[in-house]
């Protein structure tokens, strides 16, 4: 094992370069398979603690530039590149595997993120639809805790730094369940824009360790893509706010070893995601444990998260409330449906920005917004709240008697052919 620079005690697992694309390194892998063999091996333990490295999620593909095209023209077959798998001593199917992130943070030779809206025909977006979404982005530049955009001028916030996707590997049952579930989904909505989910896929597929031919050929086939979270974890990158630094999970264990994998680091993210929060390649620092027969004694079906005490304060926020009825669409009136109080909330605030000439679509996928449910029990309109710090702001963003004043913010990265 070698030794992390930052660290003399602790080992670095999982060694990579962020500026090499992630098809070119060992240990990194973008598909869910319970045959993709452990790339190390940890003992659990209170004085067991570990470094692993991580690529951003597209694995290098993003630059640190003024034009948007790489968003554009992003190949999300090969992204969401994870480390690992890791496997813990001792760890069975039926147990509980306890990760503890103790720091998450970016690389010193990459002090630098994204932020992304992707095209609608490559990626798109919670609004891809509502916006006929084209690429755009902000580059943030880290300074300690904190991030600020030549992009989106006039904010400065503290970052919450945690790993977007996390997780253990899936049995063969698990994997053929997720499998079935979301091709008869696909199938079933053959002609959605973009698609309602993802299924393997061995275009871009990758396992970044030398296996026979027809090991790797099974794992591409039968893969599960890295898009959604799962009964395992997986991508879980819109709750910030659950495991950041400081966190502890709680992760049911499939296979013999548990196989643990982490990519995907975000410096900051809001409750509220379009295409990719403040995105990062950088270093994560675990010690983990186990609990024997953890599924049974918990009810584990899912990951069980106790989130960190550590957290930027920001008592002043303006709130913007959402309901059941596509006030900016059609006006439909659904019944208790979240998901589209949901969006009116987070559009209501997009709306709002607009007339302070914010570049509010990359805004609110990167600071620090919360989101809650305030009502689902009020037919026939569910209510969300979403919630936007002021203290983000170097000026003010509060309602008048004499309206909003609008300022020049200058425009985030566009496609070099400037569509937007």
């Amino acid at each position: 094992m070698a030794t992390a620079a930052n660290s003399v005690t602790h080992p670095t697992l999982i060694q990579v370069d962020p500026f090499v694309p992630a098809l070119q390194q060992k240990g990194l892998h973008n598909r869910w398979h319970p045959d993709i063999p452990p790339f190390a091996t940890v003992k659990p333990g209170e004085a067991r603690v570990f470094n692993i490295e991580c690529v951003d999620w597209t694995g290098a593909q993003i630059g640190n530039n003024d034009f948007s095209d790489d968003i554009r023209d992003v190949d999300l077959t090969s992204v969401h590149n994870l480390s690992g798998p890791i496997a813990v001593e001792g760890a069975e199917p039926g147990d509980c595997l306890v990760v503890d992130i103790l720091d998450v943070k970016p690389f010193d030779k990459m002090p630098w993120g994204y932020t992304g809206i992707f095209e609608l025909e490559n990626g798109g977006g919670l609004f891809a639809q509502e916006f006929q979404s084209r690429a755009a982005k902000a580059i943030w530049d880290f300074e300690g805790v904190y991030a600020t955009s030549r992009h989106i001028p006039g904010v400065r916030f503290a970052g919450v730094s945690h790993p977007g996707l996390i997780g253990t590997a899936p049995s063969h049952e698990l994997l053929a369940t997720w499998n079935k579930r979301e091709v008869g989904l696909i199938e079933a909505h053959a002609d959605a824009v973009p698609p309602v989910a993802y299924g393997p896929l061995v275009t871009g597929a990758n396992v970044g360790q030398d296996l026979p031919d027809d090991v790797r050929q099974k794992i591409y086939r039968e893969g599960a893509r890295t898009i959604p979270g799962r009964e395992h974890g997986g991508n879980c990158d819109v709750m910030c706010h659950v495991f950041p630094r400081g966190s502890r999970c709680y992760f049911p264990v499939f296979v013999k070893g548990a196989n643990l994998s982490v990519g995907d680091l975000h410096f900051s993210q809001g409750d509220l995601s379009f295409c990719g929060a403040i995105e990062m390649a950088g270093i994560i620092k675990f010690k983990t444990s186990i609990i024997k027969g953890g599924v049974e004694k918990f009810a584990l079906k899912q990951p069980i998260f106790l989130p960190s005490p550590v957290d930027p304060l920001y008592s002043a926020k303006l709130i913007f409330e959402g309901i059941s009825v596509d006030i900016h669409g059609n006006g439909k009136q659904y019944n208790m449906d979240a998901t589209v109080a949901y969006k009116q909330a987070a559009l209501n605030a997009i709306a709002y920005l607009q007339k302070v000439c914010i570049n509010e679509y990359l805004l609110l996928s990167a600071a620090p917004v919360e989101s809650h449910v305030g009502a689902i029990v009020d037919s026939p309109n569910a209510c969300v709240t979403l919630a936007l710090p002021l203290g983000i702001f170097e000026h003010d963003i509060l309602p008048k008697e004499e309206g909003l004043r609008k300022l020049n913010f200058g425009q985030c990265a566009i496609r070099s052919d400037g569509i937007l």
